[in-house]
């Protein structure tokens, strides 16, 4: 799959920050890719948060992406940060 601009919402926003929240059952490894976010560069700026949901409905992980890179439309997010550890029981 790729970016869906309806998955992606604003949590809060303060002081020029924004944290979002993003849900897809891509995988995090495609998630964090470079231009994975392209079509919402108009939005996000340097040093936004997103909380990210990836692999809903499969093997799901979750995390934080730092938006640390947008120039002439291309996002980078620095790799995924997981949140949680694996569960043992």
């Amino acid at each position: 799959m790729s970016y869906l601009s309806r998955d992606l919402s604003v949590l809060a926003y303060a002081n020029g920050f924004t944290l979002w929240h993003y849900t897809t059952p891509d995988a995090h490894t495609a998630v964090r890719a470079t231009g994975y976010f392209n079509a919402a560069s108009h939005m996000l700026r340097l040093g936004d948060m997103i909380l990210a949901n990836t692999g809903v409905g499969g093997t799901a992980v979750a995390g934080i992406l730092l938006v640390n890179a947008n120039a002439g439309g291309s996002v980078d997010t620095a790799d995924l940060t997981q949140v949680g550890a694996a569960d043992t029981d």
